[in-house]
């Protein structure tokens, strides 16, 4: 009779172990996810702090009609955000609007060479992407940008202030396609009275980074 008191009480005692071993863990993952991951290639603006562009556009200058303007820029992006830029380019202005008013003309000829040149500071503010097709991305980036410089024709300089904002989308690690759009601010005293004038510039153009 002890015999089976002692065994009904170990038994007893080794109930709970028992029942743990044999219960599954509580952590064990019941349903395994099968979940296809994909390679997302994320575009990112090149390292590169220099650049080296060239492009062309239209020149509105104010009281002289718009042509056709070309030139080059050489930038350094400081941080990813902050760059500075010079800029040389030349057009043609012409003073036909005048020759039927003014004998002669302002100019010796009926269109004369305008040249300028700028030293810009700019800033990035909308950095993103552009979608070419569903599975392409580019990296681009709008900024804002303003400088001094000089506009030279008719043997007179004038000194420039530019504002405007551009954008550029990144079509390789090297090279982008770059569109501005600029206020160039100056004034002239071609007629006997100073004025402050307005002259619109919008250019297309590759910039090379180095």
């Amino acid at each position: 009779m002890r015999h089976h008191l002692l065994a009904a009480t170990f038994l007893t005692l080794i109930a709970p172990f028992a029942s743990a071993a044999d219960a599954p863990a509580q952590n064990d993952q019941v349903v395994v996810p099968k979940v296809e991951r994909r390679d997302v290639n994320v575009p990112k603006i090149p390292s590169n702090d220099f650049e080296l562009g060239a492009f062309v556009g239209t020149y509105a200058t104010q009281n002289f009609g718009t042509s056709a303007v070309g030139g080059v820029r050489l930038g350094y992006h400081i941080t990813e955000d902050f760059f500075v830029e010079g800029v040389y380019a030349q057009t043609k202005i012409s003073d036909a609007a005048y020759r039927n008013i003014l004998p002669g003309g302002i100019f010796p000829t009926e269109r004369a060479s305008l040249k300028y040149y700028n030293l810009s500071a700019g800033v990035n503010v909308l950095p993103g992407e552009v979608f070419v097709g569903r599975n392409r991305a580019l990296a681009s980036a709008v900024y804002l940008i303003g400088g001094v410089g000089t506009t030279k024709f008719y043997d007179q300089s004038h000194q420039t202030f530019n504002l405007g904002l551009g954008v550029r989308v990144f079509a390789k690690d090297w090279g982008a396609l770059q569109v501005d759009m600029r206020d160039h601010i100056y004034s002239v005293d071609l007629l006997g009275k100073r004025q402050s004038t307005q002259n619109l510039e919008l250019t297309a153009g590759l910039t090379f980074f180095f």
